[in-house]
């Protein structure tokens, strides 16, 4: 019984940090004293009494099972749930300027913008637990910078902005909930145009065209990103170093949105574009954190082909991609990557190959297998289909995962 208390302790205390409650606030929301609290985190007293152990969860907003269950507190522990997208989204319904005395110390641009670099790199490397648990503070608190902006202050707040409402779109654009990542860079896209900024205006525009694609608006995606391509052409003689990478990036999503809408032609002519966009930049290049590069270029021409039901013909072009460089990107490229093969894999038939990748890939990023729709989709036809020496590894990932044939 004392184990038992131990481990439904320490989950109960893992739950109320990642809820970003303390002590007193959470003992006063289940109507106890924060002794009695302690008392429970550390074991020593259980919370199996039923009526109790159901309150506590519910202000956790977890399955009581998250608490006493061993798998089901495995599986929950490692994955973004629906309260925390509700956070996203209640985060995303605040203004500032009604609102603009709520922060007991005003954000300064070197303080938001330590906050952005962490959340990008959780972001990078596929820990997207981490980003959703301070996506909403880094909101918060970037859009009062922005607001109480001086005039000279004014474009890096913005872009700063911007970037949080990147980072909102793309992980809920992970999670495949679109309409909530549609509005989110709607919003990056307002305050790009009220300072006419083209570096915040290229990064609004390619999370506008990702949403818009996620939703089945796939021309309206294309034609965001030519209109911002053609309004960076001028500038890219005499600012290739500060947007080259941006641009580069706008046509990888166009070439993506022209997948989905099986229009091999122009998804190939949007690859070219980028691809040409990659071979103006020096080897290492990386001035906005994008990645962007000839690496990076070929991972979504692979990722394209998959869209295009060209599986054989992405597996051949995966081959013509330097490894060594494939290695050297974040986890989260890397591994959305690996998910595209795993997919062509899949659809060739090739089900061993798919189902290695597929472990490779959980190694190296466990939520991008685990937690997302896509990956629980690859997940159930590895489960039919795959064979004993690979089986028992994705049958262990996917009871992890909480995904059955």
């Amino acid at each position: 019984m004392d184990e038992q208390a131990h481990a439904i302790g320490r989950r109960v205390r893992y739950w109320r940090l990642r809820r970003n409650l303390d002590r007193q606030q959470f003992a006063d929301m289940v109507g106890r004293s924060t002794s009695w609290l302690d008392k429970i985190e550390k074991g020593e007293r259980n919370l199996l009494r039923l009526p109790m152990l159901d309150r506590v969860a519910e202000v956790l907003g977890v399955d009581p099972a998250a608490l006493t269950d061993i798998s089901t507190a495995r599986r929950t522990v490692g994955c973004v749930d629906a309260v925390e997208v509700r956070t996203i989204r209640e985060a995303l319904s605040r203004y500032p300027s009604l609102s603009a005395q709520d922060s007991k110390q005003e954000p300064t641009l070197d303080r938001v913008t330590k906050q952005l670099k962490y959340v990008d790199q959780a972001w990078l490397s596929s820990h997207f637990t981490v980003v959703v648990r301070y996506l909403p503070r880094l909101l918060h608190e970037a859009r009062m910078l922005a607001y109480i902006a001086q005039p000279s202050q004014q474009i890096p707040a913005t872009r700063t902005l911007v970037l949080a409402y990147r980072l909102a779109s793309s992980v809920l654009l992970k999670f495949e909930t679109n309409d909530v990542a549609w509005l989110a860079a709607d919003r990056a896209m307002q305050e790009a145009l009220a300072v006419d900024d083209t570096l915040a205006l290229a990064r609004a525009t390619r999370s506008v065209a990702r949403s818009l694609t996620s939703t089945g608006q796939l021309t309206s995606a294309i034609n965001a990103v030519t209109g911002m391509t053609d309004r960076m052409q001028p500038e890219l003689d005499t600012r290739a170093d500060e947007l080259l990478s941006l641009y580069g990036m706008l046509f990888l999503a166009a070439s993506i949105a022209a997948a989905d809408q099986e229009d091999a032609d122009t998804a190939l002519l949007m690859h070219e574009q980028a691809r040409a966009a990659a071979e103006r930049l020096c080897p290492g290049y990386d001035m906005h954190r994008t990645f962007f590069g000839p690496t990076n270029v070929g991972l979504h021409r692979v990722a394209a082909l998959v869209r295009l039901h060209e599986p054989g013909q992405a597996l051949e072009y995966a081959q013509t991609i330097d490894q060594e460089s494939i290695s050297n990107l974040p986890p989260e490229r890397r591994v959305n990557y690996m998910l595209d093969i795993a997919s062509a894999y899949t659809q060739t038939g090739q089900y061993t190959d798919a189902a290695r990748t597929l472990i490779d890939a959980d190694r190296i990023a466990p939520e991008e297998v685990r937690c997302r729709p896509l990956s629980h989709g690859l997940l159930r036809a590895m489960l039919k289909n795959t064979g004993e020496d690979t089986g028992r590894a994705v049958r262990r990932i996917a009871s992890r995962a909480g995904v059955t044939a």
